[in-house]
């Protein structure tokens, strides 16, 4: 599966921004995805994943409460809504498919090429 995510900008702290990642082929529906993140000079982090159906979600503690990821299978699409956005979290946003839910970057098998987003103060 090829993944194309999207939506990554310049925003003021407080504010929102909806990322989107589209996947090509006919199995989307069979993954778990997920948003992983990099900022400058730091590790690739969790950030949230989604079961296959969209019925399960699982954030990292960093942004709970405040990013909703979502999928729309018919679409073959998902979807990170980010709100009450901090400089902290300024990074490039990637979206990932696997078998496994996971926080593990190495559990997914395919990744977008990432979408930078960056917060300011």
């Amino acid at each position: 599966v090829q993944l194309q995510a999207s939506g990554g900008g310049l925003v003021q702290a407080g504010g929102s921004l909806r990322l989107s990642c589209a996947a090509s082929g006919r199995t989307f529906s069979r993954y778990i995805m997920g948003w992983f993140r990099q900022a400058p000079g730091k590790e690739r982090e969790f950030v949230a994943t989604i079961s296959w159906s969209g019925g399960s979600a699982n954030y990292a503690d960093s942004v709970k409460g405040r990013f909703t990821i979502s999928r729309d299978n018919a679409k073959n699409t998902v979807y990170l809504q980010m709100n009450s956005l901090k400089p902290e979290d300024t990074a490039v946003y990637y979206c990932a498919a696997g078998s496994t839910p996971s926080h593990a970057s190495y559990e997914y098998d395919y990744w977008g090429q990432g979408t930078p987003v960056t917060v300011s103060s």
